[in-house]
């Protein structure tokens, strides 16, 4: 588990279950990594049509509740939000409390800022709901005072098993206020998962999403846990299992806000408090936003705290309404993960629109285009610290010029033509937020093209989660952009721990305010992970791109660039080491692939395909060969035996996490004897 660390008054706010990262127990393996994948039928049976006929495509009843006012005894407990509660410490007003102490403050400032606004928009739950800032704020006070009316004390732990929507960031918010520490985890989690992250905790009382969810809890998980009480989110009481609730006091979202509205005296005030904006995101009020990531991951739930602080409206949606929300909404931003964008990368690709070959020809310009503007502007990413010769740059640059003017007005007639229509479909005026993995560099470009801002960040649970991200005026594609201020970064070599120079690849740590305190209950695992001077060990690999004061890289220097996971690092029986993310990639462009894992095995010589196989296999096989050394033309190494699967991986079948990136480690345990086969 894991405990995220406050700036102030030693409250914890978050636990989470630990990921830790594991740079080390690498092993030798086969030369030619294997490839697990996910295939597309039509698409096969499409390419081989084409195949045979010589052409190939290479397109891209509750419990009585205590006194209302018990807890009016204890004023302190109002220290954990000094400014949304000012009113109700001693001697506390707006004029004595004015700085943010904890992440809950902020409903005061974006209240007072932003009150007649709309805040959320939850269009998929009974009852649906729109509140503005100000509404929202008092739904926030309300939930924070209930709690303490039933007792809640600041640092018990409250687990909040649910999934997004308006009520569960009143529930999070709600219970941060009070001071006491949120234990998060969505519907989709196992039963076993939720009952560790529940014990190992030493939570006191649960916060569940619905009865539906609360029934399938109640054989295997509420019968085995000591709860104080149980808050149920959406639903009715009486669709609860009787049997489960036994003596437990059940309490449903509206008995909190009650409960919370009968304990507050009076709607709190307090003054605007000046605050200083980075800027990485240039919101403005009135802004919309799309949310649809799990509200307990910190990726989420930062991004939330930080719309909230500058009026911008929240829509809910789920992957299954992305599309339709996406042109119902028209958003200025969304905040998702790479798999999102590589979704809407393939559904513009194969729209009826894009196919035509005039849409195909006007992109593959606008990529020319960028290509030379990125050139003139110095946003070319390179690794190489050798300075380019200011005469040989001014000739690629002058060159770059006359090709950018020349394509400039095919690119501005594929804008009125094809893009336009893109942009109406699928919104995001503004930017796409893109974190929680690594965007590959095809959907990045593709974005830059057809004129959609993408800006790649980085982070993890353990750092809060925000390390890096790209800014809008110098949006380089390939990397995630500088350091957030006061956030240190270095790349040390995996071996020694020695600092390598910039554009040199090795380990990422990272030092900084965000930076937890440790896991939780597991200082063994905290010592592994952060070293006596605070520094981090993401885990990740990656390098830090050099300085130039000329040449196409001049505004590259100091940012970021990521290349996969240590742990996910494949040796070759050679020394040489593969990083299965440049493969998976690559391959992933092809239009067969739908998914793609590339792992290693321990084995001595390569495999033959199998001799009495079926002929269509042996055809499929030989397109997948045939794609593979396509598109993975350009990179260091190439896959070996290949394993078609028939099973996506999803979330449900825990082959994904929950922010869309493939559990490697689970995937290689699942085929496991598949994979031995291969190398026989």
């Amino acid at each position: 588990m894991l405990a995220a660390s406050s700036s102030s008054g030693g409250q914890v706010a978050l636990c989470v279950p630990r990921r830790a990262p594991s740079p080390r127990g690498r092993r030798l393996l086969h030369p030619h990594p294997a490839a697990l994948l996910l295939l597309r039928a039509s698409d096969v049976r499409r390419r081989e049509l084409h195949r045979s006929s010589g052409s190939r495509l290479r397109c891209a009843a509750a419990s009585p509740a205590p006194p209302a006012d018990s807890t009016l005894e204890h004023p302190v407990r109002r220290k954990c939000s000094p400014l949304l509660e000012s009113a109700l410490l001693p001697g506390g007003s707006a004029s004595t409390v004015h700085e943010w102490k904890a992440v809950p403050d902020i409903w005061r400032t974006s209240a007072e800022t932003y009150a007649d606004r709309v805040a959320v928009i939850d269009p998929y739950h009974e009852p649906q709901t729109e509140w503005t800032y100000k509404q929202l704020e008092q739904e926030i006070l309300d939930f924070s005072q209930g709690l303490r009316a039933i007792g809640v004390a600041p640092e018990e732990k409250l687990a909040l098993f649910a999934d997004n929507s308006c009520r569960w960031l009143v529930a999070d918010q709600g219970i941060m206020a009070t001071g006491a520490i949120n234990v998060v985890r969505g519907t989709r989690s196992s039963d076993a998962d939720l009952l560790q992250i529940y014990t190992h905790s030493e939570s006191i009382a649960l916060v569940v999403d619905s009865p539906q969810f609360f029934n399938r809890l109640a054989e295997t998980f509420i019968s085995r846990i000591s709860a104080r009480f149980i808050v149920l989110l959406w639903g009715d009481k009486s669709s609860l299992d009787s049997k489960a609730v036994k003596d437990i006091p059940i309490y449903d979202y509206k008995d909190i806000i009650a409960l919370g509205q009968e304990s507050r005296n009076s709607l709190l005030h307090s003054r605007h408090q000046d605050k200083e904006f980075v800027g990485f995101c240039t919101a403005e009020p009135g802004d919309r936003f799309l949310s649809m990531l799990p509200p307990w991951h910190a990726y989420e739930r930062a991004c939330e705290y930080f719309i909230f602080t500058h009026g911008i409206q929240q829509v809910y949606t789920t992957v299954m309404y992305l599309k339709e929300d996406l042109q119902r909404y028209q958003p200025h931003y969304i905040i998702s993960v790479p798999l999102v964008y590589e979704t809407l990368y393939r559904q513009i690709a194969s729209s009826s629109a894009v196919r035509k070959i005039i849409a195909h020809t006007l992109i593959k310009i606008s990529l020319l285009y960028m290509e030379a503007k990125r050139i003139y502007e110095g946003t070319v990413l390179s690794n190489n610290p050798i300075q380019p010769s200011f005469i040989i740059y001014m000739v690629k640059w002058l060159w770059a010029r006359l090709v950018a003017a020349f394509l400039w007005p095919l690119h501005n007639l594929a804008n009125k033509l094809v893009y336009k229509k893109i942009h109406s479909a699928i919104g995001i005026s503004k930017a796409g937020i893109s974190g929680g993995g690594s965007l590959p560099m095809h959907v990045d470009k593709f974005f830059e093209a057809i004129g959609i801002k993408v800006q790649n960040g980085y982070g993890l649970t353990e750092t809060s989660p925000v390390l890096a991200a790209r800014l809008p005026f110098c949006n380089v594609l390939g990397t995630v952009g500088h350091p957030m201020k006061h956030t240190e970064i270095k790349v040390v070599d995996i071996e020694t721990g020695e600092v390598l120079p910039d554009g040199t690849k090795g380990i990422v740590k990272v030092k900084g305010p965000q930076v937890m305190k440790g896991y939780y209950k597991n200082p063994s695992a905290t010592v592994e992970a952060v070293d006596e001077k605070g520094w981090f060990n993401t885990g990740d690999i990656g390098w830090i791109a050099p300085h130039h004061t000329v040449g196409p890289s001049r505004k590259c220097g100091g940012m970021l660039v990521l290349e996969g996971r240590a742990k996910d690092t494949i040796v070759l029986s050679t020394g040489e080491n593969v990083e299965p993310a440049e493969i998976e990639e690559a391959a992933g462009r092809s239009n067969l692939i739908h998914q793609i894992v590339v792992v290693g095995q321990r084995a001595k010589r390569k495999s033959l395909l199998d001799e009495n196989g079926e002929l269509a296999k042996d055809k499929v096989m030989n397109l997948l060969y045939d794609e593979l050394k396509i598109w993975t033309a350009h990179c260091s190494f190439r896959v070996g035996p290949i394993l078609i699967v028939d099973e996506p991986f999803t979330i449900d079948n825990g082959l994904m996490t929950p922010t869309m990136k493939v559990k490697r480690n689970k995937v290689t345990d699942k085929y496991r004897r598949e994979i031995e086969a291969l190398y026989r």
